[in-house]
């Protein structure tokens, strides 16, 4: 059995940590807890109050069970020693005795910074030495690049099935940014968001069931190769959004699951701490080390590998005590109600301390439910996030573009309808992988009638959401056409893009976001009903609407679809503007391999009273199709006679 001499242990014993972690306000564990290499060793510090006996067992040891014993400290719960044989890299586990003398299994470090690839679930001893980021330029503008004001589009990305090597392995975060990093400026894209990176243990749980909520993942590399992945994007002019997970935890052995003999990260009543839909655990919002957890890593992220922005997963789940469960299965709060007041307090703490800590930085709410306040700030009674996924508007139109334009007259509400709550939080369009999985197929495949119709349809229903207000989310796959479900154990059809049509669908998204993103009428009141005017609302009988996209400053767009496949001449549309309407984008161009049903690329507006308008135009719509028209400046509008120049 190795004998370890005594050393000076760095921040040993902390008054100021101890203090802290009781009272739930220490939002910095990953500096005290966890593994600590110093220059004489390695302090390992373990939260487990209701254990007997604490050791860490790992390489340095010849994993040893009572080789390197931890000390309590005071009545913190908290477990720590030193070993002067244990250096960076090396793998660790702690071995825990609860009170009825029982051994747990062998656990990974709740606070580890390093862990192994999976299948194997050890911990690692990190680095010391800090990267370096060479960011600082992005750093100091990131706040406007996020703002409700600015232009976001999303591109909702899987590492591991992106891209993959010609043996189907892991790309490595260099071989990530080497490729992800020019198609998604090429693409113009504006923010890359990552499914969970926090490394977990099942690849088919994509992330969503983590275990080491405090390392990336290991299969692309170490953690600074997810920091340089991080600092390459924003070099680039990228920022990097990263979906995060504190609704559950798997029950995996090696994991939080009765971490010391107890239910200690959860709830030991099965109504409170169990997720029946998942097989999975729910945290003990009440318990302040677990708050502390949870919102220590939130910081974590944002402070160690400087993501812009963290996407809360299941918040819905969070938020009310019988989400998913029939009557006698949950408890109800101290009021009698539905709600998780603890989870509520806990989301509107971290989002009023990032506000104040990191205002550059957003967070993004998953919330499906009719929840009141999403986005409103935490201290006027809201939860506080940045901005909450429009799950209603993308069920809504996704069934009614799933319809075949013979029906689709009697579902038009479900196109019109999300603008009458469009502004009540300040919203994301999300076309995610949870749209793509589970039997549903792909976007493309969705979609009604014969090839060219199902393309036509989902060219027409990009430029629709591009046009639409709220902030853009596309999952990885749709910005072709993807015609098949994703499928995370292989990468993406990337053969598809010889197709024309697939082609075209990715020439039509880079058009799309450019214009976003250069025309402040697309983007500037995205959450802000002066920004949106409706033209014709009701045509249900033809499947058409039309609206204009304002930036209150003067800019102004006309948007019109037509989601029939048949072509509509003098189709008269109300505009607020007398002069030229140019064109801007046709979805049915040729270059986006549509029909190129013969246009007019300028109209000029006549005093015909329409749609509540002074004036209106008379508009050719072609087939399945989404026209967007850039309106007159209002300094130079003229009444002379309209003329059409053919297209």
């Amino acid at each position: 059995m190795p004998i370890h001499r005594k050393v000076s242990v760095p921040n040993a014993g902390a008054e100021t940590d101890r203090y802290l972690f009781a009272e739930g306000t220490h939002e910095s564990l990953w500096h005290w807890l966890g593994a600590h290499p110093f220059e004489e060793g390695c302090v390992f510090r373990v939260w487990a109050p209701n254990a007997t006996t604490v050791s860490v067992v790992g390489d340095f040891n010849d994993w040893q069970r009572e080789s390197d014993p931890l000390t309590p400290l005071g009545n913190s719960g908290v477990w720590e020693g030193s070993v002067t044989s244990a250096r960076p890299g090396q793998r660790y586990k702690y071995h825990l005795i609860g009170r009825t003398g029982e051994s747990s299994p062998l656990k990974a470090d709740p606070l580890a910074q390093r862990m192994q690839a999976a299948p194997d679930t050890a911990s690692e001893i990190p680095s010391p030495v800090p990267y370096r980021f060479s960011d600082s330029d992005w750093m100091a503008s990131r706040a406007e690049r996020i703002d409700p004001s600015a232009p976001v589009s999303i591109y909702e990305v899987h590492s591991g099935s992106w891209r993959r090597r010609d043996d189907g392995s892991y790309l490595s975060y260099e071989e990530l940014g080497d490729r992800l990093i020019p198609y998604v400026k090429e693409m113009g894209f504006t923010h890359i968001q990552f499914l969970p990176m926090s490394e977990y243990p099942f690849d088919g749980s994509w992330g969503y069931q983590p275990i080491g909520l405090f390392t990336p993942t290991s299969r692309h590399g170490d953690p600074d190769g997810y920091r340089e992945l991080i600092d390459r994007c924003h070099q680039a002019g990228i920022g990097v959004l990263q979906d995060w997970v504190p609704a559950h935890f798997p029950s995996d052995p090696h994991g939080l699951v009765r971490f010391d003999g107890t239910a200690l990260y959860e709830h030991e009543d099965p109504r409170k701490g169990f997720h029946q839909d998942w097989n999975t655990y729910i945290y003990n919002y009440g318990r302040h080390e677990v708050d502390a957890f949870l919102l220590s890593n939130a910081r974590f992220w944002i402070e160690e590998f400087h993501v812009d922005g963290l996407r809360v997963d299941a918040v819905a789940s969070m938020l009310y005590l019988d989400y998913s469960r029939a009557a006698g299965q949950w408890v109800p709060n101290e009021h009698g109600g539905n709600e998780n007041l603890e989870a509520i307090a806990l989301l509107r703490r971290l989002n009023a301390r990032l506000a104040i800590e990191h205002p550059d930085v957003t967070t993004i709410a998953e919330e499906s439910t009719a929840w009141p306040g999403v986005s409103a700030p935490a201290d006027a009674g809201g939860l506080g996030f940045g901005y909450k996924w429009n799950m209603g508007w993308m069920h809504d139109t996704l069934r009614y573009m799933s319809t075949d334009p013979v029906h689709r007259s009697h579902g038009h509400h479900d196109l019109s309808f999300g603008i009458s709550y469009a502004f009540s939080e300040n919203y994301v369009l999300p076309l995610s992988h949870d749209e793509v999985v589970h039997g549903k197929g792909s976007l493309l495949g969705r979609m009604p009638g014969d090839e060219w119709q199902r393309f036509a349809n989902l060219r027409a229903y990009f430029a629709f959401m591009w046009s639409h207000p709220g902030k853009k989310l596309l999952f990885m796959g749709g910005e072709f056409g993807q015609d098949s479900e994703w499928n995370h154990d292989e990468e993406l059809p990337w053969h598809l893009l010889s197709s024309g049509r697939h082609a075209g669908v990715r020439e039509l998204i880079c058009e799309l976001n450019a214009l976003y993103c250069t025309r402040p009428a697309l983007h500037r009141l995205d959450c802000d009903p002066a920004g949106f005017t409706w033209m014709a609302a009701d045509d249900a009988a033809q499947s058409v609407v039309a609206f204009v996209r304002s930036d209150g400053q003067g800019a102004q767009i006309l948007v019109v679809c037509n989601f029939t496949p048949v072509p509509r001449d003098a189709y008269r549309v109300g505009s607020p503007r007398l002069g030229a309407h140019r064109l801007l984008l046709n979805s049915d161009a040729e270059r986006f391999g549509g029909s190129g049903y013969p246009l007019y690329e300028v109209i000029e507006s006549e005093p015909v009273p329409y749609h509540g308008q002074a004036q209106s135009i008379e508009l050719t719509l072609p087939p399945l199709a989404t026209l967007f028209f850039e309106l007159p400046s209002p300094h130079l509008a003229t009444a002379h006679e309209p003329v059409r120049i053919r297209k």
